[in-house]
């Protein structure tokens, strides 16, 4: 921690802040939301520049057809790009934010924001860099999306998903990788009991044993 206990430690980039605006930020309150608690929605007005301290966030978009896909995530030390795009392009939010976990995270709101951006070449460079990144992850995943078969981007996503748990358990739903992968529940099930049957995956009740790492790797490594 800091000598004023900010929690700025945690976004190293923020370091070369100016005094008076490091003290700006490190007097903004923490929020701390529960498990299931949308951060934002379609159609919302901005909060601020959300930077996560603690527990994880997904951010999806739906469709006319009521499917959603995950855009992408972020923990702590991370920023949103929809909340960039809002407070740059004054617009609403085009996606909706849950967190995944308990929460804790500030809030910067507008005016502040638009002061470190004018006034601090460091804090441009963080704002700017994190945006690229975010878009860049977002080609991929579109990328992924229109040209990676359904069995791989599948696979990879059950690898992931163990990687993160620390197990070769992964508690998710049908609908929930359908939402990550970007397909419909009906293609993900179909492609589960393909799994299955190959002997790569066993199942339970909202969970998903990996049994073949190695398969699952060289399904994922295919386009």
């Amino acid at each position: 921690m800091t000598k004023d206990g900010s929690w700025l430690d945690g976004y190293g980039a923020l370091d070369a802040l100016a005094s008076d605006l490091r003290a700006a930020f490190a007097a903004l309150p923490r929020r701390s939301l529960a498990q299931g608690s949308v951060l934002f929605a379609p159609g919302a007005p901005c909060q601020g520049f959300a930077l996560v301290l603690a527990g994880g966030v997904r951010v999806d978009v739906t469709g006319a057809s009521g499917r959603s896909i995950l855009l992408y995530r972020i923990g702590p030390g991370e920023t949103c790009v929809q909340s960039t795009l809002c407070l740059l392009g004054e617009a609403t939010y085009s996606a909706t934010a849950l967190a995944e976990t308990a929460l804790s995270l500030v809030f910067v709101p507008r005016p502040l924001f638009e002061r470190a951006m004018g006034e601090s070449e460091p804090f441009r460079r963080f704002v700017f860099r994190s945006f690229a990144a975010r878009l860049d992850e977002m080609t991929r995943l579109l990328e992924s999306v229109a040209f990676v078969r359904v069995e791989a981007r599948l696979a990879a996503v059950l690898l992931d998903r163990a990687r993160r748990a620390g197990a070769s358990a992964v508690e998710a739903t049908h609908q929930d990788l359908a939402e990550e992968i970007g397909t419909a529940r009906e293609v993900v099930s179909r492609q589960l009991d393909a799994f299955r049957r190959d002997g790569l995956i066993a199942s339970g009740r909202g969970r998903l044993d990996v049994l073949d790492a190695g398969r699952l790797a060289a399904l994922a490594a295919t386009a």
